[in-house]
């Protein structure tokens, strides 16, 4: 039986591992190749899986805690995506402030499935957004240096780091980043790509194929600091009804202006985000919006072109605060929307700060 390849995407919040990965599985199916992705989140009702759904994807989803944490349902999710067909190439993205994957997830696989799936290198995405600040400890961007430690030990676990959105990096910061990694990681193989355009990607596929690249060793981390690092993010994820009484709305500026009212809310209480995504659905018409980092402008992932009367919104926040004021904020956001010609209503709401990652298993040489 041939075996099932098995890839890894990883990365901070924000980084794009989303696009990243519905890019690189177009492009295995361009090559024949039957694709199933994984997607996993600290909650339920995740943008990314419906995003990657609505794009024709099978996709399972490990709701909850972190792969690591979640290993025997992520390889039931394995399983269950071949029950209809054995896909050929599996696609998986971790929750972007997890890290020790090699020693918790991709050890673990090749240990014990070896007869099911080829566990390739582990791709982490390196957010340019915060990379240079953190890198270059100028300035945390908004993070603390326990926050900063996850995306510090991402990089340092990557076997292939790609440096993503160089699509929309002048040159001169593309290298600054490329020389901060190089001195901070020596011999650590860097691919500047763009999951939006493209570029790259065939680099970073071929890249899967060179067997140094392996997983074959365990980093040493504070699982203490990594815990605390994880618990000064606030997270959201949350369900909005919306419906216009009177004249009908565009999907699109819907997503927009929730996510620009969001992001100045954020302003005015000084919490950085790490990302802030918006999906708005009616039937087959979708629209996705995203806000990576303070700096950055609202940004519609996926538009829709939708002119309609009701939508349903789902909202994940990853943000540096106390969980409850990204409560406060989406009900006061939806407060604020609410009038005599549009009925808007909270479905669920879940907020919290991140347990201690508890690693199923931890395997180290």
């Amino acid at each position: 039986m041939q075996l099932t390849q098995f890839i890894m995407i990883g990365g901070f919040l924000g980084a794009g591992k989303t696009t990243a990965i519905a890019r690189l599985a177009r492009q295995f199916v361009q090559a024949g190749r039957q694709v199933g992705l994984v997607t996993n989140d600290q909650s339920h009702d995740l943008v990314d899986t419906q995003s990657l759904r609505a794009q024709g994807f099978s996709v399972g989803e490990v709701p909850g805690a972190c792969f690591c944490c979640k290993f025997d349902e992520l390889v039931a999710t394995l399983v269950d995506l071949g029950r209809e067909r054995r896909p050929d190439v599996i696609l998986a993205e971790p929750v972007g402030s997890c890290t020790d994957l090699v020693a918790t997830v991709l050890k673990p696989l090749q240990q014990w499935h070896d007869t099911e799936f080829r566990v390739e290198p582990l791709i982490v995405l390196l957010k340019p957004e915060h990379g240079r600040k953190i890198l270059g400890a100028h300035n945390q961007g908004g993070f603390s240096a326990k926050a900063g430690y996850i995306f510090l030990k991402q990089i340092e676990e990557a076997q292939i780091l790609a440096l993503n959105k160089i699509d929309k990096l002048p040159p001169a910061e593309s290298k600054e980043l490329v020389d901060l990694v190089k001195q901070k990681f020596p011999g650590k193989k860097i691919i500047p790509v763009s999951a939006r355009t493209g570029t790259g990607f065939q680099e970073l596929q071929a890249s899967l194929a060179e067997s140094s690249l392996l997983p074959s060793r365990s980093m040493p981390i504070d699982y203490n600091l990594y815990a605390e690092g994880e618990a000064e993010l606030g997270w959201l994820n949350g369900t909005i009804q919306v419906k216009s009484l009177a004249a009908a709305f565009s999907l699109d500026q819907l997503v927009h202006d929730f996510l620009s009212h969001f992001k100045q809310s954020l302003e005015d209480h000084q919490a950085e985000p790490a990302h802030l995504k918006v999906l708005a659905q009616n039937g087959d018409a979708i629209s996705v919006g995203n806000l990576v980092d303070s700096n950055s402008a609202v940004e519609l992932s996926w538009r829709s072109e939708a002119v309609l009367h009701e939508a349903r919104l789902t909202v994940n926040a990853r943000v540096l605060t106390d969980p409850a004021i990204l409560e406060s904020i989406l009900r006061e956001l939806v407060a604020q929307i609410s009038n005599d010609q549009i009925v808007c209503s909270i479905d669920r709401i879940d907020y919290f700060r991140p347990a201690p990652p508890t690693p199923t298993h931890r395997l180290t040489p």
